[in-house]
């Protein structure tokens, strides 16, 4: 009975079993036959950037009412402006009622403006639009920003019952921003307006 061909991991001391070539690599051995399967890693992320990025649909429309608001972040402007472009054009187009545009220093800035708007806006608002990005550096500081973001603005939609609008984004890169922020297709602003529309008509709803 022949001996069944061994598998034999890579020597490559890279993290998870990875290299820098591809996402995995095996080798098989047996009476002078091998082959060696390799996963291009750029082609195993863009067929996950395939599948996460969503093509924005066409904005709602039709006179739906309603008082909404947008916090959005000045720091790396450039891409926090086509977010928020984005979002006033969706939420115009759908004949809002009123729309008021707050703008902040930075991300860290924008859960303390949303609180003061959800607590004192008159009238009422329907939704909390929070536009930012914060790009990551060679530290860990970026990281502590957006968690601190997340559960802040968490806590303001269920302490005022309005729906907040989670778009402070943490990006590794420029490249990432530039799809996400400046690109008509998969653009977070009008994402985040089509939300906002969502969550209002969801709201009244429930009264």
């Amino acid at each position: 009975m022949g001996r069944l061909p061994r598998v034999a991991r890579s020597s490559q001391p890279w993290a998870g079993g990875l290299n820098p070539v591809g996402i995995a690599e095996t080798k098989i051995g047996a009476s002078g036959l091998a082959s060696s399967v390799r996963i291009s890693a750029n082609a195993a992320l863009s067929a996950n950037a395939k599948f996460v990025l969503k093509r924005i649909k066409t904005p709602v429309r039709g006179a739906t009412g309603g008082h909404f608001a947008i916090v959005a972040s000045s720091y790396n402007k450039r891409y926090v402006d086509g977010m928020v472009r984005a979002a006033e054009k969706c939420l115009r187009a759908a004949r809002v009622a009123t729309l008021k545009v707050v703008r902040v220093p930075g991300a860290y800035e924008i859960p303390v403006a949303a609180a003061r708007l959800a607590e004192r806006h008159a009238p009422p608002l329907d939704a909390i639009l929070c536009l930012g990005v914060i790009l990551r550096g060679a530290t860990t500081h970026a990281q502590h920003i957006g968690e601190a973001v997340t559960n802040a603005l968490t806590q303001i939609q269920l302490q005022h019952g309005i729906p907040v609008i989670h778009e402070v984004l943490l990006f590794e890169n420029k490249e990432q921003a530039e799809v996400r922020c400046l690109s008509r297709d998969h653009n977070r602003g009008a994402e985040a307006a089509q939300t906002a529309l969502e969550m209002a008509r969801v709201m009244r709803e429930l009264d």
